[in-house]
């Protein structure tokens, strides 16, 4: 099978990029293109954080931001409610302008290796109480609030602990306006 068959094959069973890829698929477009996503830094007027516990084989197990990838013909502000719908669980109010952009090379992983992240500082009311449907404490999607970040934070997530963490990092990085760290991991 020459590539412009193997592309063809590829087409016919994906008529519906938008909704998403097959797995198989989307691993192998992560080796071979940066992903982009957004990351959603949802705090609540006391100033606390709502991380979510993942564990899988490419992130690692820890707290980590929400997030999702950007879909094929989808705009980041729809992306970034989907994201709230599905993880949180209901949509949030959200900055329209990123207020972190990074770029994270994992040098040594070829799949999901290369991603550009932007975050966006969203927001809930400190009466938001996490559904957790199912789930306890250690199991992935679990959601907590946190007044600063743990030990535990997911390494690749270390780029926003000075958003989380309230001080005069998380100001500097605001008030200056910086938008840009790069990250290789």
């Amino acid at each position: 099978m020459n590539l412009e068959s193997a592309i063809s094959v590829l087409a016919e069973s994906v008529p519906d990029p938008d909704k998403g890829l097959p797995d198989e698929l989307f691993y192998y477009i992560s080796q071979t293109t940066p992903l982009i996503n957004v990351d959603l830094l949802i705090q609540d007027e006391n100033g606390r954080t709502l991380l979510a516990w993942r564990d899988d084989q490419y992130a690692g197990q820890g707290w980590h931001i929400p997030g999702g990838i950007l879909r094929f013909k989808e705009t980041l502000e729809t992306r970034i409610l989907q994201v709230a719908i599905s993880e949180i669980g209901q949509p949030i109010d959200f900055d329209p302008a990123p207020i972190a952009i990074h770029q994270m090379v994992h040098k040594s992983r070829d799949i999901r290796g290369h991603f550009l992240s932007f975050l966006y500082q969203c927001t809930l009311p400190s009466l938001f109480v996490p559904r957790n449907v199912g789930k306890k404490p250690g199991d992935s999607g679990y959601l907590a609030w946190h007044e600063h970040t743990l030990s535990d934070l997911l390494p690749v997530h270390e780029v926003y602990r000075a958003f989380i963490d309230p001080g005069v990092c998380r100001q500097r990085y605001i008030s200056n306006g910086r938008v840009e760290i790069t990250a290789v991991l």
